[in-house]
């Protein structure tokens, strides 16, 4: 998947980047990470309709421009090369074809779409302005997790015989989250596109066609859990799929509202277990440090081997995922990880499990779903 080492029809940028960011909310400190003392990045324009997140944020980039929308930045004269769009996902077709129009490249947070119409819509139009456009996927940046992929990729574990995801969400602990940051997320939950499976979970589909490509049938259970009156989260869930290849997956998502866990960012336990006919590895945390192991273990022919110097902050993986995509305008070297049409995959991934849940559990193949 974005196998390509180049594109072809792009010209890399011979001068650092001048990047305008749009949305300065909280996801803002974790993107941020990857232009701070980057020689080939160029903060020129900060762009918010919060006076107080324009000067909260204009703190870090003192020289910045800012603007309360992308049309004044347009209409400003600043020449941008790219944008960063941290914007809520329900604005993204209208924030990410604004920009291309005015011939940005568009680096884009996930979810990619609410549907396969409008994620048409945004690859046709960088198809159409002839500029990049990349859904970041941080998670691929997880050291640990990378170091998974490498093990299974090797062959190490043998022939792979299926594997699995847990995730639990749990209401104690972790940073100070803004409520306007969740108050978006839970309208769109009651629209069927639910903060754990669909906004949080991309990131686990995306993992999935990751490490084991494209998936022929998905078959899944999205519950429902009122959490305050008139609020509700999408779990318990359970997701099994099969990928073209013969691999098996499974995914489940529990809810622990009363559970403590200690995490630097948001309070949520992930896990993912590869077994293979020799052995399995398994990563043991990202987000939170619900198991205070080492963050991945490999077990073959009756060793285990625990990796404990591999860079297992989460926060981290935005800096790496963002300094890929710098690097990737700088030098036209890819993948892009992800581009438009991969994004467009995961979304049709979540869109079959929306497809097979509503109808009590049915097999779906994401290529055939409407969405």
């Amino acid at each position: 998947m974005d196998s390509r080492e180049t594109d072809s029809h792009f010209t890399p940028i011979d001068h650092p980047v001048r990047v305008a960011i749009v949305g300065l909310g909280h996801v803002y400190e974790l993107n941020v990470r990857a232009f701070l003392d980057n020689a080939d990045v160029e903060i020129i324009a900060l762009v918010d309709p919060s006076i107080e997140r324009q000067h909260q944020r204009q703190a870090d980039w003192p020289s910045a421009k800012t603007f309360a929308s992308v049309e004044l930045l347009a209409s400003s004269g600043l020449e941008v090369d790219a944008v960063e769009v941290l914007v809520p996902w329900t604005l993204h077709e209208e924030v990410v074809t604004a920009c291309l129009a005015n011939g940005w490249h568009v680096n884009l947070q996930k979810p990619f779409a609410l549907d396969l119409a409008s994620a048409s819509r945004m690859t046709d139009a960088a198809l159409r302005q002839n500029r990049q456009l990349r859904i970041m996927e941080n998670y691929l940046f997880y050291e640990p997790l990378v170091k998974l992929k490498e093990v299974v990729d090797s062959g190490e574990l043998g022939e792979i015989s299926g594997y699995h995801m847990k995730m639990v969400a749990s209401g104690r602990g972790g940073w100070d989250v803004p409520g306007s940051s969740y108050d978006w997320r839970f309208e769109q939950a009651w629209l069927g596109r639910g903060t754990l499976f669909f906004d949080d979970g991309w990131h686990k589909l995306s993992t999935a066609l990751w490490l084991f490509g494209p998936v022929e049938e998905v078959r899944a259970w999205i519950g429902d859990t009122e959490i305050i009156p008139g609020v509700s989260v999408d779990a318990p869930t359970t997701v099994s799929w099969e990928h073209t290849n013969g691999v098996h997956g499974v995914w489940d998502i529990t809810l622990a509202v009363d559970m403590y866990l200690r995490s630097d960012y948001y309070t949520n336990d992930e896990r993912w277990e590869v077994t293979g006919r020799r052995g399995f590895a398994r990563v043991n945390r990202c987000t939170a440090r619900g198991l205070q192991q080492p963050s991945l273990e490999v077990y073959r022919d009756g060793e285990m081997r625990s990796f404990h110097a591999l860079d297992d902050d989460w926060g981290d993986s935005f800096r790496d995922s963002g300094q890929h995509w710098i690097n990737y305008l700088r030098t036209g070297k890819g993948p892009r990880l992800w581009g438009p049409e991969e994004a467009t995959e995961v979304l049709r991934f979540a869109l079959a499990a929306y497809e097979s849940s509503a109808q009590q559990g049915i097999g779906v193949n994401p290529r055939e779903t409407k969405g």
